[in-house]
């Protein structure tokens, strides 16, 4: 009976180093490959921006009245007066300049003078010529002159009426000339409510976006003034790698939100048909595809969206109800090819796969595994094809995911 009690002690001995050392299961997390709706998205930053912008410009060189407009206000197309331009005062002269324009002023003054003798000239001259005339008349009745005399008389009086009509009409160019020059040395006058002014009408109704140019000031042809725009004809501007813009299709549906409301549904409007090269925040060269989209919600929606805000954009390139999806933790590359580890009778078996659409969190399975198949989610170094696997909970997925 003693020898017996060794033997035991030693089997019971034995017994525990066999079951130390015995393989135990690997504790997994599983998923199971079902039937769920699929959508693929890409997310992009974007602006929201109205869709005509007008710029209203200074159409001629003159002085800005200041511009009583501010943005959010309301204009009229047609109707509401944006902008006052008037005449600019004159530029101020120099001692050279104004020694230049007073010496044109004397000229000018000289000039006149000598026109207004040669009035006087002229004047005398048809005088004396009108009374010959008449005189060669009288002499020419009576027989005592020739033709000859008689019509030479009349010339001379119709030459000296021509000479005052010229005197005069230089007169007149000289008494402007001198207007001319002394109104450079003329200080402007202020205050003068006969000069007229250029009143600048809104080009379309809408709202103020921005006022560009809002003192009083002295401006130039073409200076912008300020910016109307109609806040209801909202769009969204995007800019996608080429990569992606390439599956955007005119009409798809989209989603933007992160503008600080509700998400507004939208869909795209068009794709434009050239990049241009962006330099990302890690200093790569991207080539940047412009997409615009339409926001379709009502405009009460989007109310508080302005002009040139930030968003996120999310717009659909492929969707389909009932595709047979697997969870992407589930997926990893073996040889090349996709795998996964199926569970079958208790234990990790190793599976190929062919996949299809992938999103963040599901892919699509086009061969490989079946609806109900239960794999495994993250595998460790532990897995492996015919390990002994216990499941702690199947891990739940997000139907449709990104």
């Amino acid at each position: 009976m003693r020898r017996l009690i060794p033997v035991a002690a030693f089997l019971v001995v034995a017994g525990l180093l066999v079951w130390a050392f015995l393989p135990r299961p690997v504790e997994v997390d599983a998923a199971e490959v079902a039937l769920r709706p699929l959508e693929i998205v890409v997310e992009e930053e974007g602006e929201a921006r109205i869709r005509e912008v007008f710029t209203v410009s200074a159409t001629i060189a003159g002085k800005l009245q200041r511009v009583s407009l501010h943005a959010g206000d309301s204009v009229t197309a047609g109707e509401t007066v944006v902008a006052v331009i008037g005449p600019a005062a004159p530029v101020l002269l120099d001692s050279r300049s104004r020694a230049v324009a007073e010496a044109s002023a004397a000229a000018a003054q000289a000039a006149m003078d000598l026109a207004r003798a040669q009035l006087d000239q002229a004047e005398a001259t048809h005088e004396f010529t009108a009374s010959e005339a008449n005189r060669a008349i009288a002499l020419y009745q009576k027989g005592a002159i020739s033709q000859r005399a008689h019509d030479n008389a009349i010339r001379e009086e119709k030459t000296a009426k021509a000479a005052v009509s010229s005197a005069l009409a230089n007169l007149a160019v000289r008494e402007k000339e001198l207007e001319s020059a002394l109104a450079v040395l003329r200080p402007d006058g202020t205050g003068d409510g006969t000069r007229c002014c250029v009143e600048l009408l809104a080009p379309a109704s809408g709202r103020v976006l921005r006022v560009m140019t809002e003192s009083e000031q002295v401006v130039q042809p073409g200076t912008p003034l300020l910016e109307i725009g109609d806040p209801s004809e909202m769009e969204v501007q995007v800019e996608l790698l080429s990569r992606d813009a390439v599956r955007v299709q005119e009409g798809a549906t989209a989603v933007v939100s992160g503008w600080g409301g509700a998400p507004i549904p939208a869909v795209v409007t068009r794709v434009e048909p050239f990049a241009v090269t962006k330099v990302s925040a890690l200093g790569i060269d991207e080539q940047r595809v412009r997409v615009i989209l339409a926001l379709t919600g009502p405009a009460e929606s989007f109310s508080q969206l302005g002009h040139g805000f930030r968003v996120i954009s999310r717009i659909t390139l492929w969707h389909q109800d009932d595709v047979l999806t697997i969870p992407v933790g589930a997926l990893f590359r073996d040889q090349g090819n996709w795998a996964t580890y199926v569970l079958r009778d208790g234990r990790a078996r190793l599976q190929s796969l062919t996949l299809g659409e992938r999103n963040e969190t599901l892919a699509q399975v086009l061969d490989g595994v079946a609806p109900g198949d239960k794999v495994i989610l993250h595998p460790n170094n532990l897995v492996a094809d015919g390990v002994s696997i216990t499941s702690r909970s199947d891990a739940g997925v997000t139907p449709a995911g990104n």
